[in-house]
């Protein structure tokens, strides 16, 4: 029977029984047996609706599909149209292909279980992976502790060198976002370690002091493993690690330094961590060293969009703000980083751990 005369005898007998029909939506996918194909359409039996077409346009794109078909043989598709002009349900196959392969995602992320993938490219920003045909990406930020190529902050090129290294790789990661209407799938192999850690974690608390080894030094902080639990990494933050300012943390820290450091916080498997929260305060006595009004000789330490601050001692840095130059250009003419002057100390508020300087009258340099 051709699919137009099934068509004829499916209309007559809806007729008697409409309640046989169910009702179809735009978007639905149904499960469906190819009657016949030609050159320009391809015809489908819908149980226990009627006929679908596929052509034009949506016939190219399931090329690749129909060529494994035979007749008979049972595929899913999405409803584009319910009832076009010709009386038939028009179908997509490549939609439905692609629809179902963001169910099967969906019903993995609802499982909540880690999977493995394998690595088929890499950028600056991450990993490129695939998940049942989609797509996925796995951000740097995204990388377990032992994998997040830490050295390479701040370098582009050096990233993308380090991260190319996984390609062809498996790891083993869990669904962290889906969003089929964006195409986005992001993928975490960070959150399969988290799941060890956080019952590794539920022993610390902030304000504990730990022993570590420094694994890693970047332009923003250091990386510290946990000496007795070696799976637990923490960052020390660059302005966690001293009282004075810093410009590199490789000035304080280096891969393999044993140090001890104190729980800051411990958030979503994050531990935050400080090394200057040990060591004594400089601060503490500054009233005892500076006062109001002493004429002191201080170093310009480097220039920033306020002013110039100006190191005292190691430990102690004043600030001398740009208002007392009239602008960035005159602060630059007058004072070069790394040069000693003389200073008066205009106010000195420990508490702020801020001591605001004026350039001594003759701003002489003491060098």
């Amino acid at each position: 029977m051709t699919a137009q005369k099934q068509e004829s005898a499916l209309a007559s007998r809806l007729k008697d029984s409409p309640d046989l029909m169910p009702i179809l939506k735009t978007g639905d996918l149904v499960g469906v047996k190819l009657m016949e194909k030609t050159g320009r359409t391809a015809y489908f039996e819908i149980p226990r609706i009627g006929t679908g077409m596929i052509y034009g346009v949506e016939l190219l794109n399931a090329k690749d599909v129909l060529k494994r078909l035979s007749p008979g043989d049972t595929v899913s598709a999405r409803v584009v149209d319910p009832e076009n002009d010709q009386g038939y349900v028009e179908l997509s196959l490549a939609e439905a292909g692609k629809q179902r392969a963001w169910q099967e995602i969906q019903d993995l992320q609802d499982k909540d279980e880690p999977l493995k993938v394998k690595i088929t490219d890499a950028n600056a920003g991450g990993l490129i992976t695939e998940l049942s045909g989609i797509t996925a990406f796995i951000p740097a930020s995204q990388l377990s502790n032992d994998h997040y190529p830490k050295e390479t902050e701040g370098d582009r090129n050096k990233m993308i060198g380090a991260l190319k290294k996984f390609v062809d790789q498996e790891l083993t990661v869990k669904i962290l976002n889906i969003n089929p209407r964006s195409n986005k799938l992001i993928l975490s192999e960070r959150e399969v370690e988290n799941i060890n850690i956080k019952e590794l974690l539920a022993k610390y608390k902030p304000g504990d002091v730990i022993s570590g080894i420094i694994s890693g030094v970047a332009s923003f902080g250091a990386f510290l493993h946990f000496a007795d639990e070696p799976l637990i990494e923490g960052l020390i933050h660059i302005s966690e690690l001293d009282h004075r300012l810093i410009d590199n943390p490789k000035e304080v820290v280096k891969v393999g330094d044993l140090v001890q450091a104190k729980i800051v916080d411990i958030k979503d498997g994050r531990v935050s961590l400080s090394l200057k929260a040990l060591k004594s305060d400089p601060w503490e006595k500054v009233e005892e060293k500076y006062k109001a009004g002493d004429v002191v000789d201080g170093r310009v330490h480097r220039f920033n969009a306020f002013g110039a601050f100006i190191e005292l001692d190691p430990s102690i840095v004043g600030l001398i703000h740009v208002s007392e130059f009239g602008s960035i250009e005159e602060l630059r003419h007058q004072l070069e980083e790394g040069k000693t002057y003389k200073f008066v100390i205009e106010s000195v508020r420990p508490k702020d751990k801020r001591i605001v300087l004026k350039l001594a009258a003759k701003a002489a340099s003491a060098d």
